[in-house]
């Protein structure tokens, strides 16, 4: 069973369409990235999955449910705009947000304790609130996401604000649940983070899907007609050769784009007996540069037509 279906939805606030005539499908225990840069209707997707507001038609099915109110409790979900009592201690306002959802007061007492010294804040759980720094709040409202133990995840960019040690911590626990049999949704613009992590991924721009899939099959889709090298030798003879357009150097590497119509083992052959080749990997596109050229710069015009 699919965790989340949108069927053709759409949201528009006035003449501006946020979200344009949507459909995907998430499959159970998955980790899905909901990609694309500012203004392209992730938040606005993600609040109409959680009923927060209504699109103006299509369906959404969360766990087999429609309307969502029959699966709510099922459901962790972490907004942009984070939200904690913070006149409150660490331990009371995990305490209320878990009775709030039906937790008895011994598993939730234990599920306090636990997850507080998995994300470090252990010794922080009598201490208010304000007192946290902007990272431990950020951590504090991931576990007050996920204290109910939900099937399905919501996050709507959980890596804002993190240092690089809790961003590693909190993709590991997001890995974690998800080998648990958990359904992780999040939103981002963090290309590098999302090809880390994501088993699938959903870009939109502008409020229009662009691509959904693995990010294997995006890959094969674009061709990135380089080579990445480490040669031993002098080297100046590359620039000369036909299947050669440019040379970048990166200090011990270097990235050789090729020719039009040229293939890396033309410029293989060219090589050996001329260098020591020491290492040579034809380049695969990131999804930043992928990212890049499907949605374009600032004002969202592709750099590239989609290929998809």
């Amino acid at each position: 069973m699919d965790a989340l279906v949108l069927d053709q939805v759409t949201k528009a606030f006035g003449a501006l369409r946020a979200v344009d005539d949507l459909s995907a499908r998430v499959p159970s225990g998955s980790i899905y990235g909901f990609l694309g840069p500012n203004g392209a209707g992730k938040t606005t997707t993600l609040r109409m999955i959680m009923n927060i507001i209504a699109p103006d038609s299509g369906r959404i099915g969360v766990l087999g449910k429609t309307p969502l109110d029959q699966a709510k409790e099922r459901i962790g979900y972490m907004p942009e705009e984070r939200g904690l009592y913070r006149k409150m201690t660490v331990r009371s306002v995990l305490s209320y947000l878990g009775a709030i959802k039906g937790m008895k007061r011994a598993a939730l007492s234990r599920a306090i304790s636990d997850w507080l010294d998995t994300v470090g804040l252990a010794d922080w759980a009598n201490r208010k609130v304000e007192e946290l720094s902007k990272g431990m709040q950020q951590k504090l409202q991931f576990v007050a996401t996920v204290i109910s133990d939900p099937e399905i995840l919501i996050l709507d960019e959980p890596f804002s604000g993190l240092d690089p040690i809790n961003l590693d911590l909190l993709k590991g626990i997001m890995l974690r649940m998800r080998d648990a049999g958990k359904t992780v949704i999040f939103s981002t613009h963090m290309m590098e983070q999302a090809e880390r992590l994501c088993d699938l991924i959903l870009l939109v721009n502008r409020g229009r899907k662009v691509f959904e899939g693995a990010l294997e099959e995006i890959q094969s889709r674009f061709v990135a007609n380089a080579v990445e090298a480490e040669l031993e030798g002098d080297t100046a003879f590359l620039s000369e050769l036909p299947v050669v357009k440019s040379v970048t150097r990166n200090g011990r590497r270097m990235e050789i784009s090729l020719a039009d119509g040229a293939d890396s083992q033309e410029l293989l052959r060219a090589l050996v007996g001329r260098v020591r080749v020491r290492a040579f990997e034809v380049k695969v596109p990131s999804l930043h540069e992928i990212f890049v050229r499907l949605v374009g710069g600032v004002d969202g015009t592709p750099a590239a037509s989609p290929v998809l």
